[in-house]
């Protein structure tokens, strides 16, 4: 399971924390709860980066050579990092920190 690395862990966190925040505000739902359609796109989003063929050195998603998110999804999630990036600063710093640090790193090249 690719979760069990640091890096993606974290990254993981950071999803969840991206799509709660965006959750509560956009639908209004309790804090630290999702509508069914924001819990469908955690899963997804958490299938797609348990399966990433970088592992540890997977960069940010906007930076990422490959697109592995279907496009509606892709749209969802753009949607989502919209709206809770700039309230990420309030609610996780750290998180939010380390995202723009690790959106610095050059990405990968993909294999052929």
């Amino acid at each position: 399971m690719a979760l069990e690395i640091a890096r993606l862990r974290r990254e993981a966190r950071t999803l969840t924390a991206m799509i709660e925040i965006a959750c509560h505000g956009m639908h209004g739902t309790a804090k630290g709860q999702l509508c069914p359609s924001c819990q469908a796109l955690l899963e997804y989003a958490l299938a797609r980066l348990d399966k990433c063929p970088f592992q540890e050195a997977k960069p940010t998603c906007a930076k990422c050579p490959i697109h592995c998110y279907r496009p509606a999804r892709r749209e969802q999630i753009r949607a989502v990092m919209r709206y809770a990036g700039p309230r990420m600063l309030l609610h996780h710093p750290i998180l939010a920190l380390v995202h723009l640090w690790d959106g610095l790193r050059k990405p990968p090249r993909p294999r052929r």
